[in-house]
């Protein structure tokens, strides 16, 4: 990655679910979430340090890598049907710095234009050494209440980050969890304190 000289790794991770609880899905779900490990551009520098000249200069980049392998990985934006993003600060960073590269419009946006997306992207962020396990949260990209969408992916990259690095992470799904049955918030009883007197009791 010439024009990447911050990059160190990208990282693809990919299921598919075949089967649960011994029956095929009736819309068998792709996941996948594409991680880049980075150097942190704000290492050594204070609380004080005004983030934003590195953010506009590299979160759009680091949307457009993450996005471009996500959607060869699933098939492109018309299979993409729920996201999520997240960032792991290595120990050496502040999770600010982490936050700078996800939780702007020159990341969320452009994230979300890329994978066709209307809805307010969910997020994971932590503050960690190598190795470590971070669950990212999805849900609908265009219907954020649409519950049979919720769902996870795991993202562990045993040497990354390292104390020096961030790594940065998109993920997305192309379909629902499978069998989903709790119905959806658009067809809910109202459900109070004082509806459920009998349960509560």
């Amino acid at each position: 990655m010439q024009d990447h000289p911050w990059l160190r790794k990208l990282v693809l991770y990919r299921e598919a679910v075949l089967t649960e609880a011994g029956l095929a899905p009736a819309i068998p779900a792709e996941r996948a979430s594409v991680a880049a490990v980075i150097s942190n551009p704000w290492l050594g520098t204070g609380p004080r340090e005004d983030l934003s000249p590195a953010v506009s200069e590299l979160a759009p980049r680091l949307a457009k890598l993450v996005t471009d392998r996500l959607l060869q990985a699933l098939g492109g934006v018309e299979r993409i049907e729920a996201f999520g993003k997240a960032a792991l600060v290595g120990s050496a960073g502040e999770i600010e710095h982490g936050g700078a590269l996800i939780h702007t419009p020159y990341f969320g946006n452009l994230v979300r234009e890329f994978l066709g997306g209307e809805s307010i992207i969910c997020f994971a962020d932590a503050r960690t050494d190598a190795g470590q396990p971070l669950v990212v949260p999805l849900w609908h990209k265009s219907h954020a209440a649409t519950r049979s969408h919720y769902q996870t992916v795991d993202v562990r990259i045993p040497d990354a980050p390292r104390a020096d690095e961030i790594v940065v992470v998109a993920a997305a799904s192309t379909g629902p969890r499978p069998h989903p049955r709790i119905g959806d918030r658009t067809t809910d009883p109202v459900i109070t304190s004082q509806t459920l007197e009998g349960v509560l009791s």
